[in-house]
């Protein structure tokens, strides 16, 4: 396996990044001045939109784009510096059409959408028209489990009804927002089989935000950021749509939301690793220009060790989550098991680095650190976040944890050929 970027991805990130330096961060302020001000998207992100289409910049996350489609068909290891140069600022994703939870919708749609199902809600996305949202996780049960998920939908002639709460959804709360891919549970009709029937239960049904009975009750804050898309709790109350809007087959929700994780997953950790790009730069200028006592902060040693560990960090990090990209570049030669075992372990090293490196930076910074005139408060709040969203940490260290346990359990005894007995201590050796 090779991780050296392609001339193609090279090319396409030195083009990304002029276009982050040319026109994003002269904006930066002006976002942040427009969201303050409650005016959300800001009246210069179509233009913004618009420039980076005209560029080739768009739609860069989907391996399968077909022909005719807007975007640029990239690898996932094609994509991934592309996300990680993204990550460095927040909001420039959607610049791009490359935001989750759209993109991961838009995989789902790509595979599993009818016909008719594109031309509503695939095209009009992969437009960058509207934006979307997947509502999984609920307040009353543990979702890290998905087969906990009490949502339910049920059939009633050519209608399905859905009834359920919903909460930390992101990207409700956008004014762009009109479609909410929601994962249920079938309500009992008799055709459930005995035999693993637990991951059977859940289907995925398509929701215009708009449909009677859909409540947007609140965007939840998340430690004290609020997010201008939104975190929201959303109430399903008899939303009824027609059984045209059922994504995929009935009983399938499960299995369809595993296929959406992988290639997410990689977007997301390589978008926490330019952040934590973002921040050991920010902490190496800082420690550099900054006295304390009559010596730079970078004098130290304790200061050149935090440095020296992000450093160390993030570069490991980076080569495990681009030697996933490249196992799911990989389809069915790649061994699956192990490539559900590394989306699982990347999630959970991707939040540790995030709180860990850009902990270190609030540190060279000192008060700063903690204010708004850096991102890295910001940082690690979301990094902080990363341990719980997409599942708690302890969910795929169980993951990781079965696989190494199946693949040793394959070939249980041939670790006693290591142990040295007594005995063998006093046997002779003979070389012939």
């Amino acid at each position: 396996m090779d991780f050296a970027h392609t001339p193609r991805a090279q090319a396409l990130r030195q083009r990304l990044d002029a276009f982050m330096q040319r026109y994003l961060l002269p904006h930066n302020p002006a976002w942040h001045r427009s969201v303050q001000d409650g005016v959300y998207p800001p009246p210069f992100l179509d233009d913004l939109k618009a420039l980076a289409r005209d560029e080739g910049l768009w739609n860069l996350f989907l391996p399968g784009l077909r022909d005719g489609e807007p975007g640029t068909r990239l690898s996932n290891l094609e994509y991934a510096p592309l996300a990680e140069s993204m990550g460095r600022l927040p909001w420039a994703a959607e610049v791009f059409n490359c935001s989750a939870p759209d993109t991961g919708n838009i995989e789902l749609l790509h595979r599993f959408a009818s016909t008719a199902q594109r031309g509503e809600w695939l095209e009009p996305l992969l437009d960058g028209r509207i934006r979307s949202a997947f509502a999984m996780s609920e307040p009353d049960v543990a979702s890290s489990d998905p087969t906990n998920l009490q949502t339910t939908v049920r059939r009633d002639g050519d209608t399905l009804v859905l009834s359920g709460r919903k909460w930390f959804i992101t990207g409700a709360a956008h004014p762009h927002c009109r479609l909410l891919i929601v994962m249920c549970r079938n309500a009992p009709d008799g055709s459930e089989a005995a035999e693993d029937a637990r991951h059977h239960r859940h289907s995925m049904v398509l929701v215009p935000l708009d449909t009677p009975g859909v409540q947007v009750l609140r965007n939840i804050a998340v430690l004290h950021h609020h997010a201008p898309e939104g975190h929201c709790e959303i109430l399903l109350q008899g939303v009824r749509v027609p059984a045209s809007h059922l994504l995929g087959g009935w009983g399938e929700g499960f299995a369809m939301a595993q296929a959406r994780l992988g290639p997410g997953r990689v977007h997301h950790c390589m978008r926490t690793i330019g952040q934590c790009e973002l921040a050991l730069a920010l902490a190496t200028e800082r420690a550099l220009e900054r006295q304390t006592f009559g010596r730079y902060l970078s004098d130290y040693a304790n200061v050149q060790d935090w440095i020296a560990e992000s450093r160390i960090d993030i570069d490991q990090a980076r080569l495990l989550v681009l030697q996933t990209a490249w196992l799911l570049d990989q389809g069915d030669a790649a061994d699956m098991g192990r490539t559900r075992a590394q989306v699982a372990a990347i999630k959970v090293v991707a939040a540790r680095l995030q709180t860990r490196v850009v902990d270190r930076a609030m540190q060279v910074f000192g008060a700063m650190g903690l204010s708004p005139d850096t991102p890295l408060a910001q940082f690690w709040s979301w990094g902080r976040a990363l341990h719980l969203m997409d599942g708690p940490d302890e969910v795929h260290l169980r993951s990781v944890a079965r696989h190494e346990l199946a693949q040793v359990r394959a070939r249980m005894g041939e670790g006693s050929a290591w142990f040295t007995t007594p005995e063998q201590l006093q046997a002779p050796t003979r070389i012939r």
